[in-house]
């Protein structure tokens, strides 16, 4: 099978990754595919257009990608401006988190694509292979952030992470011990914080136990357990995920007010709703606000800042799932591949993928059981 793929510019606010790298570009065109490439796309990750046209690729406007191409491969969800120009039967391989925006899910089944989303494809071992290197990216920025928000000027408790000589380091709680608590873990570890891990998962607590350093502490999450912390910390961490749906809350409004002044709250679950019930969506550009006197940081594109890196990580491992794709066309690559079927969400008006129908109280249709 031949398909016409494309690769449109990211526009979401702040976003500089791309899809796509000019390696990628000649995999697929020695499989005899055709690449179409927005121009400017890579600019934002430090790849120019001729790195993509000299490994094959056609380069065109937003207009002719969405027009002409079979398989649209992107970074972050189609933005309202996007929406006219998808049509029916065409694929969309993304990141989408339906179930933190109605809008958008109601926008892909009246288009009559087929959505094919990163975040829940789920390989032979159970992993998520796709959401696994930006979870990376976000768990370490994630502390990266904190620190900065900490700091008096950004209207912080002007805390060090580590601490010095006679003056203790931060308390850094968080929430999560999956792989965006865990990469969070091991750098507010190296910054010589005080970190401790909550998580209803006793094995993964084990795991945890047995890989981290002496700095960082292990604990079941419960209520009363999230409570204890939030006194103590300087620093919150929402790295909770249930795939596909709508992030548990776990951190209520009221809850702020055990927490001291100037504390900082990262919710890197805001993609998928997060998981403090005050969170909201903010933007690198403006990217903190205070609520009950706790700095909130909500960024929903985290790793869209370090564009490059965040970039290769991705492309590292989407690439050969958009080859299965455009080599056996999406209905036989879902059919033959149940790792492809898992990330299919969307598929020509119907919601495939059960936790998105449970976040709507929409029918679930398995076209690919």
């Amino acid at each position: 099978m031949r398909m016409i793929v494309g690769v449109p510019k990211e526009i979401k606010h702040d976003e500089y990754r791309v899809a796509l790298l000019p390696v990628g570009v000649e995999e697929l065109v020695n499989a005899g595919h055709t690449v179409l490439m927005e121009a400017g796309a890579g600019l934002g990750s430090g790849l120019a257009d001729h790195d993509y046209l000299r490994h094959g690729a056609e380069l065109v406007t937003a207009e002719q990608v969405f027009s002409q191409a079979e398989m649209i491969i992107k970074v972050k969800e189609p933005l309202p401006e996007e929406w006219p120009l998808i049509r029916p039967g065409q694929v969309l391989f993304t990141y989408f988190h339906f179930a933190a925006s109605w809008e958008t899910t109601e926008a892909m089944i009246q288009s009559g694509a087929t959505c094919v989303a990163y975040e829940t494809l789920v390989n032979a071992q159970g992993q998520l292979p796709l959401l696994t290197p930006m979870s990376e990216v976000a768990g370490r920025m994630s502390i990266q952030e904190g620190a900065k928000y900490l700091e008096r000027p950004q209207m912080g408790r002007g805390i060090l992470l580590g601490g010095v000589p006679g003056v203790a380091p931060a308390h850094i709680t968080i929430l999560g011990g999956g792989v965006v608590g865990a990469n969070a873990a091991k750098i507010a570890a190296g910054f010589q914080a005080d970190v401790s891990i909550l998580d209803i998962n006793v094995d993964r607590l084990r795991y945890l136990d047995d890989i981290m350093p002496a700095n960082v502490n292990v604990l079941f999450s419960d209520r009363h357990m999230i409570r204890e912390q939030l006194p103590l910390a300087d620093l919150v961490i929402g790295a909770v995920l249930i795939p596909g749906a709508k992030a548990p809350q776990l951190i209520h409004h009221e809850d702020l007010r055990l927490m001291k002044p100037g504390s900082v709250i990262i919710d890197v679950a805001i993609d998928q709703g997060g998981c403090i019930e005050t969170a909201r969506p903010t933007t690198h550009s403006d990217p903190t606000f205070i609520e009950e006197e706790v700095v909130h940081y909500c960024v929903t594109n985290m790793p869209g800042a370090v564009g490059r890196t965040s970039t290769f990580a991705l492309c590292n491992v989407t690439l050969p799932w958009a080859l299965e794709i455009a080599n056996r066309g999406i209905d036989p690559a879902a059919r033959e591949l149940p790792a492809i079927a898992s990330a299919v969400n969307i598929y020509q008006g119907q919601i495939t993928n059960q936790a998105v129908a449970d976040s709507f109280d929409l029918a679930y249709n398995p076209v690919f059981p």
